[in-house]
């Protein structure tokens, strides 16, 4: 039990730490930086973290041929979610991005099923509906921020999918490997993309010292080390879970940004509604989770 607590807090502070990043994003956006060159150079610097990481940890990088091409692909999938989640705050706001991201519960809870080979839980879908009202709501009341919701809810599908799919893999291949791996495809695969585009041109390259700076911290503490942290929490925590926590990440996101900008961040009354019916669901199907497995452990 103890054990558990301690996961759940190094838990809740990675989600802390994630509360950050868009804040992040945002800073790094006013100067200039737009999405595929924020994940980009975010996912160089964090790849090079790692690198340096298992070098003075003298750690093997030797995995299977099909174990690679698999986190490769997994890869690709980070590599898009962060150009969603990043391009959501450039066409809209945080507090926008980070209610569509709480989504994630509801797609996770048809997708870890799927993949875990259990049936799917009727309330977790019950509540998912609830969650689609309410963002249906928003859409309705926020109309000019639709682009940034449906770029928010794609993060959301897609951080549900590597955060499922990691949660299989690190039961035989360690978080630092799987990271470094990951966001190597990752950032191969959003290479690739960029040149054939031919976005790779000269003011690509041109950042800021501000922005170089904010980026760094985005990578080194914002990615690097929760990424590795909460992968491997995942041998003993269920990626349910996981995304179900991560969904504290909207309240610290939202309450920060609106202390920084409060008149980019200030929305109309429909949109605290709907964000309310959207936690209140959140949370209250956590604790529903918590009560129905005390009662089958009184039971047995």
């Amino acid at each position: 039990m103890l054990s558990r607590n301690k996961d759940l807090l190094l838990l809740h502070f990675i989600v802390l730490i994630w509360g950050f990043s868009p804040i992040l994003g945002k800073l790094i956006n006013l100067e200039g930086i737009i999405a595929y060159q924020l994940v980009w150079f975010r996912m160089l610097i964090t790849v090079a973290t790692i690198a340096i990481y298992l070098l003075i940890t003298r750690q093997s990088i030797r995995l299977p041929r099909k174990d690679i091409l698999i986190l490769v692909g997994v890869g690709a999938i980070i590599a898009f979610h962060w150009f969603c989640f990043y391009n959501a705050i450039n066409v809209s706001n945080v507090s926008v991005t980070l209610v569509a991201f709480a989504t994630g519960t509801l797609f996770t809870s048809v997708i870890e099923p799927l993949f875990y080979k259990r049936k799917i839980i009727r309330y977790e879908i019950a509540f998912g509906m609830v969650i689609i009202g309410a963002i249906a709501m928003i859409f309705k009341v926020e109309t000019q921020y639709a682009l940034g919701i449906i770029f928010g809810m794609l993060a959301a599908l897609t951080s549900s999918l590597f955060t499922v799919f990691n949660g299989l893999l690190v039961r035989r291949i360690s978080s630092p490997l799987i990271a470094f791996y990951e966001l190597s495809g990752g950032f191969l695969a959003l290479s690739l993309y960029l040149f054939v585009s031919g976005e790779f041109r000269p003011e690509f390259f041109a950042l800021t010292p501000e922005g170089l700076g904010w980026l760094a911290i985005l990578s080194v503490i914002g990615t690097a080390y929760p990424f590795i942290a909460s992968v491997n929490l995942m041998k003993r925590i269920s990626p349910y879970t996981v995304t179900l926590t991560v969904n504290l990440e909207t309240v610290y996101g939202i309450i920060i940004a609106f202390i920084l900008w409060k008149k980019n961040e200030a929305m109309t009354p429909g949109f605290y509604l709907g964000t309310l019916i959207i936690l209140a669901t959140v949370f209250g199907n956590g604790m529903l989770k918590g009560y129905l497995k005390r009662q089958i452990e009184k039971a047995q």
